[in-house]
């Protein structure tokens, strides 16, 4: 019972340090935005609502045709995390997306604090104080709060341990029926969370786990019959419940075969900095050393960096603090990327991610994010030593331990408390215009037809998923925010849609802030883009260089938008029609 209330007590503060966090945003559901999520909470929103919606009308969620019409998205290849969105439908549906928003990102970092707190005490470490140091690191480090702002699918690692416990079990020769069977469930489960960090943490755990092996060879023969039995269980069964999605993934409408990102490997001085997002946060050093502020995936400081140092030495002759060190290492190192850079300069030297860069599902890997399999290698570390402090003061009297453990404790609340998250940027969002919202656009979008944004939806461009989403996704349109492939014969993905001609006009005025001129030939090239499109009306909302838009649509259209409830808007249905 004492056992039960701890871990309910330990549990429940992971749960209200992240609420915490996420302070700002639960206090205003209406309109707060994450600041620094940029274009992606309006992205996210939009997901949730599309598979409420697909759950609701009995549709494929694995596909919708809502953004870029009329070609659509391929959701399933896009992190959609329909393990999340769908089990949470009737929250969505009842009080909106943003509420769906909040519990995906509070839950899936307090969840991932709990589920690696509940794998260490109960099978890593004796004393649940060391475990709960550990599950508290491993939920809340800054590439977790980093991620946090934008990307739940890299914050939702709560399934990850449980995954690693069944393969760990399957080696000891544990029940491999029942086993192979959760791994396969687990399995299927998280690539509906989220692939990406189930590749990054495999690739961890296949280093952890041939470190430990060529330590304790003699143990590797007893191992294989068990893991050959659950494995082969697992992947069966896995494949049954996850081969359709994969397949509509990778062969489906709308998908493509890998996302090129250039070379995004981490700095070697981001492991030393820290977060934008913590106490000892630095803005300026880390934007020099990151790509974002959701991609601050090597930010573990200097102190902590210090500590490890200190743990790997210290822990060196245990197998699996060994192995856990080299697991560290590696992934640190793999995260470079392709070419080592010192301070935002490119050393010349190469780096042993260049093995991997191109072989099948790497190549659309952000390899900077390999650094966050660090991070349960760190909070295991950590576990691991405060466990041995414990152990070690264990036979002295309570008023002789207590200082031992003090002071250890306080040594690592030292370390940690530079890099410890602070509550995340909350703004409110530009209200959505009445012409969406009271319902307006009904009186001029034709059945079929869609509603076109002026400029279109792009990776930068997010609002008109918000404005549809308010509009109860009831009218589609084209282009948009998401994942697909590069041309109708370029199955490269990219973010967004291939643009048409017009589209491309709209973003020279974006560039340069003024009006384009507007030829014969762009009259008719708008023309046929608009019957492409299926368009019944341009929208256009107040905003910066709103002048320049207007008067471009107006030359190619040859009239005046009229302003409607909020927004400029130009009726095309007449022009647009067959002819």
């Amino acid at each position: 019972m004492r056992r039960s209330w701890a871990d309910a007590g330990i549990i429940g503060a992971y749960l209200l340090f992240a609420i915490l966090l996420f302070g700002g945003l639960w206090a205003d559901l209406g309109q707060g935005y994450l600041w620094n999520s940029a274009s992606d909470q309006n992205l996210w929103e939009w997901f949730f609502s599309v598979t409420a919606r697909s759950v609701v009308h009995l549709e494929n969620p694995l596909s919708s045709g809502l953004q870029n019409y009329p070609l659509g998205v391929n959701m399933m290849a896009n992190t959609a995390m329909l393990g999340v969105s769908v089990p949470l439908t009737p929250l969505t549906l009842v009080f909106g997306p943003t509420l769906t928003w909040a519990i995906a990102l509070t839950g899936s970092l307090a969840g991932t604090a709990a589920a690696w707190y509940w794998v260490f005490s109960r099978h890593l470490v004796a004393h649940r104080w060391a475990a709960a140091v550990g599950g508290a690191f491993a939920g809340f480090a800054p590439p977790m709060v980093s991620h946090a702002n934008a990307h739940p699918n890299f914050v939702a690692w709560f399934v990850l341990p449980f995954l690693a416990l069944k393969v760990i079990h399957l080696a000891k020769g544990r029940r491999p029926v029942r086993n192979g069977i959760w791994l396969g469930v687990l399995s299927a489960y998280q690539i509906f969370l989220g692939e990406e960090p189930l590749l990054i943490f495999a690739l961890g755990f296949v280093i952890f786990a041939t470190a430990y092996c060529l330590s304790r060879p003699r143990e590797v023969g007893a191992m294989v019959r068990p893991l050959a039995l659950g494995g082969g269980i697992a992947v069966v069964l896995a494949l049954v419940l996850v081969a359709f999605p994969l397949w509509w993934q990778f062969f489906g409408p709308q998908s493509y075969t890998g996302l090129e990102h250039g070379k995004v490997g981490n700095d070697t001085a981001a492991f030393t900095r820290f977060a934008t997002q913590s106490v000892a946060g630095q803005p300026e050093a880390a934007a020099a050393v990151s790509m974002n502020r959701t991609e601050e995936n090597a930010f573990f400081g200097w102190p902590l960096i210090v500590l490890m140092v200190v743990v790997t030495i210290w822990l060196w002759r245990e197998v699996v603090a060994r192995s856990l060190a080299i697991t560290m290492l590696l992934m640190a190192w793999l995260s470079l990327g392709s070419d080592l850079t010192v301070l935002g300069e490119d050393s010349g030297v190469p780096g042993p991610w260049r093995l991997l860069a191109n072989l099948p599902l790497f190549e659309s890997l952000l390899e900077s994010r390999l650094a966050m399999a660090c991070v349960p290698a760190v909070g295991a570390l950590l576990a691991i030593a405060t466990d041995r402090v414990f152990a070690a003061a264990g036979p002295l009297p309570g008023e002789k331990r207590l200082p031992v453990r003090l002071i250890w404790l306080g040594a690592v609340a030292a370390v940690l408390m530079p890099i410890a998250p602070t509550q995340l940027v909350v703004h409110d969002r530009p209200a959505t215009p009445a012409f969406f919202a009271d319902g307006t656009w009904r009186g001029y979008v034709a059945p079929g037809g869609t509603v076109v944004p002026v400029p279109l939806p792009s990776s930068g461009e997010s609002e008109p998923l918000h404005w549809q989403v308010d509009a109860g996704l009831e009218y589609p349109m084209p282009e948009g925010y998401f994942v697909g492939p590069s041309g109708p014969d370029d199955k490269r993905g990219r973010y967004g849609s291939y643009q048409r001609p017009t589209s491309v006009l709209f973003d020279r005025v974006r560039d340069s802030g003024e009006a384009q001129g507007v030829s014969e030939a762009d009259r008719d090239q708008a023309i046929a883009d608009l019957r492409y499109w299926h368009a019944s009306v341009l929208v256009l909302t107040p905003r910066d260089g709103a002048d320049a838009y207007r008067a471009t649509v107006d030359l190619l259209l040859r009239k005046p938008g009229r302003y409607v409830d909020g927004v400029w808007v130009w009726d095309v249905r007449p022009i647009t029609e067959p002819r």
